[in-house]
């Protein structure tokens, strides 16, 4: 359940954004409405990620493995349902976009290149980051610098949000559920 109310004052930037929303997704995500209570941050965050979606140094698909495993290990419920969404809106395999959440215990799936970036961004993830200069020179090696540099950017955009959603309380708006595949979730821990 959400800890702030989704129905902000309905000022005209936010029924633009919510336009836009409705029309691109289908419907009016939860963060924009949370953000809608402060409309200078909701101006900012959109703007900042109109320009985040004209990154292109870094392959899709491995820019939205590291979003997804970014959101799971923080526990962003309402990140990881919008991020099984995006992947089918993107063409991404589900067979293997599904596995992401648990992706230790299916690292069968994944080739090395999208093992090393979800272990990049697991790593970085971690409250005090745990990459190494190994794995980060493994990475720049197999991505050059300037998609490197978009990766580690990405990760840390993908940890505001999902720390921000987190806390904010927003839980999954059933994006996941229009997919073909459904998630498969981590084991528990023992």
């Amino acid at each position: 359940m959400a800890r702030i109310s989704l129905d902000p004052p309905r000022g005209i930037f936010l029924r633009i954004a919510e336009w836009y929303s409705r029309r691109k997704y289908g419907k009016v995500l939860d963060p924009l409405r949370a953000t809608g209570h402060n409309p200078r941050v909701l101006r900012a965050v959109a703007q900042y990620e109109a320009r985040i979606a004209k990154w292109r140094a870094l392959d899709p698909g491995l820019k939205h493995l590291a979003e997804m495993v970014s959101a799971a290990r923080i526990g962003c419920s309402w990140c990881v349902d919008f991020g099984y969404w995006l992947a089918d809106d993107l063409g991404l395999p589900m067979e293997k976009i599904q596995y992401v959440p648990a992706w230790r215990e299916h690292r069968e799936r994944f080739g090395e290149l999208e093992l090393l970036v979800m272990e990049f961004a697991e790593a970085m993830t971690e409250t005090e980051p745990t990459v190494t200069d190994e794995l980060a020179e493994t990475l720049i090696a197999r991505l050059g610098e300037s998609a490197f540099v978009e990766l580690t950017a990405m990760v840390a955009v993908e940890n505001q949000r999902s720390r921000i959603n987190a806390a904010l309380g927003l839980v999954g708006q059933g994006f996941s559920d229009q997919c073909a595949v459904q998630p498969v979730r981590r084991a528990a821990a023992s």
